[in-house]
C-alpha cells in the first residue's frame, strides 16, 4: 500500500507507517495541484492543514482508503463525501490533548493573576501590586462544553485547582463521575463562571457562541476558546466584553487567523480584542508542543494499523 504525505510533520511520520510495511512518499512542500496529479496512486493520504479535501479532491483519488489527519478536528475534510466512497478517516485528537489542556490552564492563569499585564508594566518601569491584584481559580465554576479528549484533558487539571466541573456533550452519554457533573446547559448558563469550549466545527456548531448564547449566562463569564475560531461570532463577543457580560477571554483561535487580509469588521473586532488587558491571545498553539508534534504521528500510526489489521 502507497501512503502519500503532504504537510510537513515532525519527521517520524515516515518512518512509523514504514514499520508497518507501507510505501511513504513524503512531499512536505507539495503545490495542491501537484497533489492532484500525483493522488491516483496511493491507497493512504496523511495531511495535517494544507488543504480542504473535498468532491473535487477525491474524483482524482480512485484508490484510497483512509486519510489521516494529524492534528484535532476534520473540519478541512468532507466527512460525507468520504463516506459515500467508504475512505477512513482518522484523527489524532489523541496526540495533543495533553497540550491543550496545559495551555488553556497557563493561559487562564495569565488572565485571573495579571501575568502579562504586569510583566509588560515592569519592563516600562512601572510597579503596580494593588492595580494587579489577582483572582483564583480556586473555587470556581467551569463549564465544559465537549467532553471529548481535549474537554475531559481539561477537566481533569482544573480538577487539580480546586474547580467544580459542568460538562455539557449532545453525543456523549454517562462520563459523570465524583469530579465531573454531566451537565444541561441551563445547568451551564445558571452556574458557570468560565466556559471552555471543545467542540469541533461543523455546519452544526458554526458561528454557535454569538450574542443570544451569551446573554443566556445568569453570571458574568470568562470565555475561553482553544478550538476553532468559526465557532464564535468574534463582533458578538467583542460586545460581550464591552458589555461585561464576558469579564476576561483566553482565545488561542479566531474567526479569521489570516490577520493581513480581514474584512473591515473583522479588523475592527480583532483591534479591540489586541488592545484589551483582559483578553489573552496566542496563535493558535494550544497543541502545537514539541511532544504533541511526536504523539501525533504515535496515534496515527497505531490507527492506521488497526485499520489495516496490523494489530
Amino acid at each position: 500500500m502507497k501512503v502519500l504525505i503532504v504537510d510537513e510533520m515532525h519527521e517520524s511520520i515516515v518512518h512509523m507507517p514504514e514499520e508497518l510495511g507501507l510505501e511513504v512518499d513524503y512531499f512536505p512542500n507539495i503545490a495542491q495541484s501537484d497533489v492532484l496529479e500525483k493522488v491516483a496512486d496511493y491507497e493512504g493520504l496523511i495531511i495535517r492543514s494544507k488543504f480542504f479535501i473535498d468532491e473535487n479532491f477525491l474524483q482524482n483519488a480512485p484508490k484510497l482508503r483512509f486519510i489521516g489527519r494529524a492534528g484535532a478536528g476534520l473540519d478541512l475534510i468532507d466527512i460525507e463525501a468520504c463516506k459515500k466512497r467508504n475512505i477512513e478517516i482518522f484523527a489524532a485528537n489523541e496526540g495533543n490533548r495533553i497540550a491543550v489542556a496545559e495551555h488553556l490552564i497557563g493561559m487562564l492563569l495569565c488572565l485571573f493573576n495579571n501575568i502579562l499585564k504586569s510583566n509588560t508594566e515592569i519592563k516600562n518601569s512601572l510597579w503596580k501590586r494593588e492595580e494587579n491584584r489577582g483572582e483564583e481559580l480556586f473555587g470556581k465554576t467551569v463549564g465544559i462544553i465537549g467532553y471529548g479528549n481535549n474537554g475531559e484533558a481539561t477537566a481533569s487539571r482544573l480538577i487539580a485547582f480546586g474547580c467544580r466541573i459542568l460538562a455539557y456533550d449532545k453525543y456523549r452519554y454517562g462520563f459523570g463521575n465524583q469530579f465531573v457533573t454531566e451537565s444541561t446547559m441551563n445547568e451551564i448558563y445558571r452556574d458557570a463562571d468560565i466556559l471552555s469550549i471543545h467542540i469541533p466545527l461543523t455546519t452544526e456548531t458554526n458561528k454557535m457562541f454569538d450574542q443570544t448564547f451569551f446573554e443566556r449566562f445568569e453570571k458574568n463569564i470568562y470565555f475561553c476558546n482553544v478550538a476553532r475560531g468559526e465557532l464564535v461570532v468574534q463582533k458578538d463577543l467583542v460586545d460581550a466584553l464591552k458589555s461585561g457580560k464576558v469579564k476576561g477571554a483566553c482565545l488561542d483561535v479566531l474567526e479569521n487567523e489570516k490577520l493581513n487580509k480581514l474584512s473591515e469588521d473583522q479588523k475592527i473586532s480583532f483591534d479591540y480584542l489586541k488592545n484589551q488587558d483582559n483578553v489573552i491571545l496566542t496563535p493558535h498553539i494550544a497543541g502545537w508542543t514539541f511532544e504533541s508534534y511526536n504523539r501525533i504521528n504515535t496515534v496515527l500510526k497505531d490507527k492506521i494499523a488497526r485499520f489495516l489489521n496490523l494489530k
